[in-house]
């Protein structure tokens, strides 16, 4: 399979199980018309993010596929669903979660117990394998991730961060570390800013700076800014071949994107009444079948990529 087409469908993959981990309580591969009784009687989580972790995360791990001191980092942890469902789709989850079967046994288990009591948090935590950090607490990934590459110079980390998420002190500060351990002795470290807009109900600063502007500020603290506009996995791998000192990435995708509402409106729970609303569920049950899940994953055999 072509490797875009590869990444497309796994976007496509991890957007789904995103979606039926936020809103599901069965049903996981639509087998029957949705009902009330299919969606979780609280929803808690948020949708707004993953569609853009879901696009780094797949065109990272694809690109450094195979080396084992590549490591990815993420900043907007309260994106969870998409972090869990990347680490299902992998295998990583099963490797501390025997329930987290490859299959539908798996999926029905991971989806159903997101955001559910005794089951998994809504934000990224010590549970998540390769956590450290409760995800609500936005700003650190950065500082964490030149602390992992400290005295580590086989070490190559990507660091999402949210653009809300850079108006923090800790986040924008931390953009100095570059000037103080970037060298020989150190791992290599990737910062990529996910510019969709909006943070919680207002717009983010920089997404309303011009691309002059946020080039320049990211210039001035020793980075070389490189642009990668929406979300096709050839622009954004072509991205990462290009051999420059020091870069920041800038992803750009629209907030919700793949979802019912966009901007802030996507934030959290973009649909809020599917188990007890006619529209609200019909909605809920298009968006699902949009992402056209049954041909990437079979119930016995799993994902069929």
């Amino acid at each position: 399979m072509d490797k875009s087409e590869y990444i497309k469908k796994r976007i496509r993959a991890c957007d789904y199980m995103c979606v039926a981990q936020l809103f599901l309580s069965d049903d996981f591969l639509l087998e029957r018309p949705l009902g009330f009784d299919d969606v979780k009687p609280r929803l808690l989580g948020h949708w707004g993010t993953c569609h853009g972790i879901n696009v780094a995360y797949a065109n990272l791990k694809t690109f450094y596929e195979g080396n084992d001191n590549f490591s990815f980092v993420l900043g907007p942890g309260h994106g969870f669903p998409a972090l869990q469902a990347n680490l299902f789709f992998d295998g990583e989850l099963e490797k501390v979660d025997p329930n987290a079967t490859r299959d539908i046994r798996g999926l029905s288990y991971v989806c159903h117990n997101f955001s559910w009591p005794d089951g998994f948090p809504s934000h990224a935590s010590p549970y998540t394998p390769g956590t450290i950090v409760e995800g609500g607490e936005l700003g650190y990934a950065l500082a964490n991730a030149y602390g992992m590459a400290l005295g580590h110079p086989e070490k190559i980390i990507a660091v999402l961060v949210g653009d809300g998420e850079l108006e923090t002190a800790t986040a924008l500060d931390s953009l100095n570390l570059r000037a103080l351990l970037c060298g020989p002795k150190n791992g290599k470290i990737l910062p990529v800013l996910h510019l969709n807009g909006y943070k919680i109900s207002a717009p983010s600063l920089y997404a309303r700076r011009s691309e002059r502007e946020l080039n320049e500020m990211i210039r001035g603290f020793g980075f070389t800014p490189v642009m990668i506009d929406g979300d096709d996995p050839e622009v954004f791998q072509n991205a990462l071949k290009q051999k420059v000192d020091s870069p920041f990435y800038i992803l750009k995708t629209e907030k919700g994107a793949g979802g019912p509402n966009r901007h802030h409106e996507s934030h959290q729970i973009p649909l809020k009444s599917p188990m007890n609303n006619s529209n609200d569920l019909r909605a809920l049950e298009e968006w699902l079948q949009s992402y056209n899940f049954k041909d990437l994953f079979d119930a016995e055999k799993g994902f069929v990529l």
